[in-house]
């Protein structure tokens, strides 16, 4: 016979339960397309309420009568409506991702000043605000999950200032970490995911990028949405986990791609 001496019951994780979410709630910010469309998907299957924001009101719209989820429709880096969306929250929330846009490539002969600044709003800013105004609202062992990319680790021009915020990102993410907890934050790095935004930026090279990647990967495939959905989930469920970026890319930096 076994005995049970009182602490173990109270140690166990949701992780060790497994990916359940039930009860939770989930907050997607970005969640209309791509990753953050997957991961409130996942999280809707997993049991989790979910909240879900997006520029496009429209499309919002879709995803919320899909999921079942309530929805607001507002531009994340307008930060007086961030503020207030966070504001008008009716109950406790578990965990935010945090998605966004691409990032702005461009050499210094062609540098827009505007673009930048609504670049470092976009993958600087926006998660600082996120964590100011999210962590009084998150339960205790939750989590904030912030989204970037391991592209910007490479030297290049045109590489800047996406080199830059890639940089910053990590040293963020372990700050927040300790000055938030019990709230959890972590970092998803991640490559080339097939997405409508990867199409977008890519337009008619799509398909070529693709087959590279499949030829040159070690995983030999492509990295879709609901790869980096299903290591948002594991995050969000595996409480031991904060302050680190996990990177998701299938290989791609261990080869010339």
């Amino acid at each position: 016979m076994i005995e049970d001496d009182g602490a173990t019951s109270t140690r166990l994780s949701p992780a060790q339960r497994g990916q359940n979410l039930l009860g939770q709630t989930v907050v997607v910010i970005g969640g209309s397309s791509g990753i953050g469309l997957e991961t409130a998907r996942l999280a809707h299957d997993k049991g989790a309420d979910v909240i879900i924001t997006a520029r496009n009101p429209d499309r919002l719209h879709t995803v919320g009568l899909e999921l079942g989820a309530s929805v607001a429709a507002f531009d994340a880096i307008d930060f007086d409506r961030l503020a207030e969306f966070f504001d008008t929250l009716s109950k406790p929330i578990d965990h935010v991702l945090v998605t966004g846009p691409g990032p702005y490539y461009a050499p210094l002969a062609e540098f827009d000043v505007d673009e930048a600044r609504r670049d470092v709003d976009a993958h600087l800013m926006l998660p600082i605000l996120i964590a100011r105004h999210a962590t009084s609202k998150v339960r205790p062992g939750g989590t904030l999950l912030f989204l970037s990319g391991t592209g910007g680790r490479r030297t290049a021009a045109g590489l800047t200032l996406i080199s830059a915020l890639t940089a910053a990102l990590p040293a963020l993410t372990k700050n927040l970490a300790l000055e938030l907890a019990p709230v959890r934050v972590n970092l998803i790095a991640a490559g080339f995911v097939d997405t409508p935004l990867s199409a977008t930026l890519l337009g008619d090279q799509l398909d070529a990028r693709r087959e590279q990647l499949r030829t040159t990967l070690p995983i030999g495939r492509v990295v879709g949405p609901a790869d980096v959905a299903a290591l948002a989930l594991h995050l969000m469920t595996n409480t031991a986990l904060t302050g680190a970026t996990f990177d998701i890319d299938g290989g791609q930096q261990l080869v010339e791609t």
